[in-house]
């Protein structure tokens, strides 16, 4: 019988507890499930889990090397903040790595390569067109990571990670609620820009797919920019 948590998206029961609370914390993160700056209870996780606390401890080291928590001496362990300085550091960076790591995927991505690529892009599209927040945000987190992998740099891979965990809680708040029609326009443009980046890696044409990268990103930071900066309510001013 499965657990709840073994029940959660994604999830194989077959693989270790240790391996499950991985998975599983990982979504809740990205999902925005646990907050940013949200205290991680390793208490609670080792019961969730049937886990002891050293494993889960071991864990939580890994996934702060990962980017995904915050560990001080004598401290619970935290969710990484978005802070305002995170999320400039993250539009300053995110279109130097995805751009990185896309010309490096035309040069080196093998066939096999990208035709996962192109069964992650038709869960992305479907999802889009379901209206699926969850997977919209879950397959354009994987379809950038494959190209990290077809990218074939070790050295990339770590800053890659980095940033997928704050493009992902991004996602969950800029296009939470698709319900305008420009805002829907920018995912169906979104589906469109992966379909030409895939096609530029089959072409083994960098510089193309770069600069798709380098437009796709743009759609992101135009609604951190609309968030953060709403259409002033229109109060009538009495004097």
């Amino acid at each position: 019988m499965k657990t709840s948590s073994e029940s959660d998206k994604g999830l194989d029961p077959s693989v270790d507890r240790k391996t499950l609370l991985g998975e599983a914390l990982r979504r809740r993160i990205v999902g925005m499930e646990l907050a940013p700056g949200a205290v991680v209870d390793e208490v609670a996780l080792s019961e969730e889990f049937g886990l002891s606390r050293p494993p889960v401890r071991e864990l939580m080291r890994q996934m702060a090397a990962e980017g995904y928590i915050d560990l001080e001496p004598n401290r619970p362990a935290r969710v990484s903040p978005m802070s305002y300085q995170s999320l400039r550091s993250f539009f300053l960076a995110a279109p130097l790595i995805y751009i990185a790591t896309t010309q490096l995927a035309a040069t080196n991505a093998t066939p096999a390569e990208i035709d996962r690529l192109k069964k992650v892009q038709a869960d992305f599209r479907s999802a889009i067109e379901k209206g699926d927040i969850e997977g919209r945000v879950h397959y354009n987190d994987q379809f950038h990571h494959e190209i990290g992998r077809m990218a074939h740099n070790t050295y990339l891979m770590p800053s890659l990670r980095r940033i997928q965990i704050d493009h992902a809680r991004l996602g969950k708040i800029f296009y939470r609620n698709p319900t305008t029609s420009d805002m829907q326009a920018d995912l169906d443009k979104a589906v469109i820009q992966h379909d030409q980046i895939i096609q530029a890696i089959e072409r083994r044409d960098a510089a193309n797919a770069g600069e798709i990268v380098r437009e796709h990103m743009d759609l992101s930071r135009r609604r951190m920019t609309e968030y953060v900066t709403p259409t002033p309510l229109d109060v009538p001013m009495s004097f």
